[in-house]
């Protein structure tokens, strides 16, 4: 089994980062393949609509977003972790999220068959206040991307009241949490 951890926070090593690796850790324990992909470190431009879009369900800009959508493709289990900004999903993780444009018209507008195989998808997140409706939001557009790209919303991990660096290390609760996903991610 091959488990992507996508990264959508600006802090490396930070709560999200930190969150994130224990249930990558969670998954490796029960022999699944792991990598992490953090997407402050690619260069990739935000959706830019094109016009003389492809049929097929691919992307013409050519920048790292093409890696990433192979190794989406590829894997068996996705969990997709951002911070909460202003309510929602970090800069970074929306602008990969609205990248998959060219897959949603070719499965919705073009009725094209992906065929693609089905995935597990999981959405942690961390936020500094204790405005739980914020997760609420952010998780209508993952569960959005997640139908897209053919992955079933399988679990969830919200971690409220954690701002400064490494604070999530405070919460052993949650981290041990996130370590058992991961054991479920790889176990099904």
């Amino acid at each position: 089994m091959y488990v992507l951890g996508i990264s959508g926070s600006p802090r490396i090593g930070g709560n999200t980062d930190i969150l994130l690796d224990k249930v990558l850790e969670g998954a490796l324990a029960k022999g699944a393949k792991t990598e992490k992909v953090i997407l402050n470190t690619l260069k990739f431009s935000p959706c830019q609509e094109c016009e003389n879009m492809r049929d097929d369900g691919t992307c013409i800009i050519e920048d790292d977003m093409q890696v990433l959508y192979r190794k989406v493709e590829e894997a068996d289990a996705i969990i997709l972790a951002s911070p909460i900004f202003f309510g929602s999903l970090s800069a970074q993780t929306k602008m990969m999220i609205d990248r998959f444009q060219c897959l949603w018209r070719a499965k919705y507008i073009l009725k094209k068959s992906m065929s693609g195989k089905k995935k597990k998808g999981c959405f942690i997140s961390v936020e500094a206040s204790e405005r739980r409706d914020f997760f609420d939001n952010a998780k209508s557009i993952v569960k959005n991307l997640f139908v897209t790209i053919e992955a079933e919303y399988r679990e969830e991990l919200f971690c409220p009241g954690v701002d400064k660096k490494g604070s999530i290390l405070m919460h052993q609760d949650v981290l041990k949490d996130a370590f058992e996903l991961g054991e479920r991610l790889a176990s099904d």
